[in-house]
């Protein structure tokens, strides 16, 4: 499994930690919206990683946009549900590169 597709799963728990309703928002507030610069950043080197590695990138692409308008209470809340199901499935489907070298 390439580190991108483990990125992916790891981007989509977190995401998916941050969309469970009181928790999610206990996280972020509670931080002081830090989670959220963390998230971007983990997202962009996924991003990285996932172009390098010939994977699917509407996971990670998604996961930035919902880093930067997170804060904003529902839809945050929707943006980190749709993250985390768009980077669990991109996370399941195996990269371009692999499937060459099989």
């Amino acid at each position: 499994m390439s580190s991108s597709r483990i990125l992916k799963w790891v981007s989509g728990g977190l995401e998916a930690v941050l969309a469970i309703p009181v928790l999610g928002a206990s996280i972020i507030i509670g931080l002081f919206w830090f989670p959220l610069v963390v998230m971007l950043v983990l997202h962009i080197v996924t991003l990285i990683l996932t172009k390098k590695d010939g994977g699917k990138t509407t996971g990670s692409i998604l996961g930035i946009i919902t880093s930067c308008i997170g804060w904003i209470p529902v839809v945050g809340w929707i943006m980190h549900i749709l993250s985390a199901i768009f980077l669990m499935i991109n996370a399941a489907e195996p990269d371009k590169k692999a499937e060459e070298a099989q």
